[in-house]
């Protein structure tokens, strides 16, 4: 598959206000992001809540501005588009090929707008139809998302939590995008509407040839959805693998510890998992020196502590990780018995 979008060394760091007297601190929300996603694929970001997933996606989108690093697009037509190099008005044709779709579709939905006219503002914005064909391609949309006709004078509250999300894909899809940016799209509604708003969006993307950047937090959604998986922890990346090779086998411990998290409903399964979860998530602002992971790991060792390892291939798989004994570590994935490294580390 070609390449749709990259994103080289990209960094996002914040500056908070030290008040009156304080000195002012920074928060390094991303550092030195590096990942691809090929067309047609759907690139799964997961991490616990903090890591850096969802500015990532706003940083993709333009929506913040990267400290450091590009985003470069690469459209059918041919000629890269590098994203962060362009203002507001160059960024805005792009912007019909890259849309976005949010978590709370509540709060996303101007609630003062009728579901016609939400759907009708990108169309309106970007000037792409007006009057009746206007009208023909966002009822034609709604409909795909199953809305129908009838309902587009309705407002949002009007709608049940599943029906909103899908209004929110409507309007994401009404410009024919390439690129589907999900926040979190189904961590709000229920386990029931969640499959149906997942049939969907794998529906529709084989219906349009979409690809999705799919930010979630929940590997069982991502289990089902994702061709790769890109592990996020503190803004770095740690792990980027396909999703079958990242559920057997992880090769990075933070990857592993997510794993375990999952729900397993056999009882001796669990039983067998272990229940060590060290330490808590650093502060952004405090960051550990060497490996970001090393005060939660309890496989670090001395080098751990010193050295930051870089995201690297890993011979023989098709996995990156960053992690300096990634090779080393048989760690148990998804569906093994027992949670844990069988032989921590194994002489090279």
């Amino acid at each position: 598959m070609s390449t749709l979008l990259r994103v080289e060394n990209l960094s996002k760091h914040f500056t908070l206000n030290g008040g009156f007297f304080g000195k002012g601190s920074r928060l390094d929300a991303l550092t030195d992001i590096n990942l691809t996603v090929a067309a047609g694929e759907t690139l799964a970001i997961v991490g616990e809540s903090g890591c850096g997933k969802t500015t990532l996606g706003r940083c993709i989108i333009q929506a913040q501005s990267v400290s450091a690093g590009k985003v470069v697009y690469h459209p059918k037509a041919g000629g890269d588009v590098e994203l962060t190099a362009l203002n507001k008005h160059q960024l805005k044709p792009w912007r019909q090929d890259i849309r976005m779709i949010f978590q709370d579709p509540m709060s996303s939905l101007n609630p003062n707008m009728r579901v016609f006219d939400i759907v009708a503002e990108p169309l309106r914005i970007h000037r792409k139809a007006k009057g009746k064909a206007l009208e023909e391609m966002v009822i034609s949309t709604l409909e795909k998302v199953g809305i129908p006709a009838e309902a587009v004078g309705r407002y949002p509250h009007a709608f049940s939590g599943g029906q909103r999300q899908r209004i929110g894909i409507a309007r994401a899809l009404v410009l024919d995008p390439k690129l589907v940016i999900a926040d979190e799209a189904v961590s709000a509604l229920d386990v029931s509407i969640q499959a149906q708003v997942l049939n969907l969006l794998e529906d529709l993307k084989a219906e349009f040839g979409l690809t999705y950047i799919f930010i979630s937090h929940d590997l069982g959604v991502v289990n089902y959805i994702a061709d790769r998986v890109v592990v996020m922890y503190l803004g770095h990346v740690v792990e980027n693998a396909p999703t079958e090779m990242l559920f057997e086998r992880p090769r990075h411990p933070y990857s592993e510890l997510l794993l375990e998290a999952l729900p397993i409903a056999d009882p001796l399964r669990r039983k067998g998992r272990s229940k060590e979860v060290r330490g808590e998530i650093p502060y952004l602002g405090n960051r550990p020196v060497g490996c970001p992971f090393h005060t939660r790991c309890k496989y670090a060792e001395d080098r751990c502590r010193t050295d930051r390892p870089v995201l690297r291939p890993i011979a023989g798989t098709a996995q990156e990780a960053a992690c300096h004994f990634a090779e080393k570590l048989h760690l148990n994935g998804a569906y093994d018995g027992a949670v844990g490294a069988k032989d921590v580390l194994h002489d090279a």
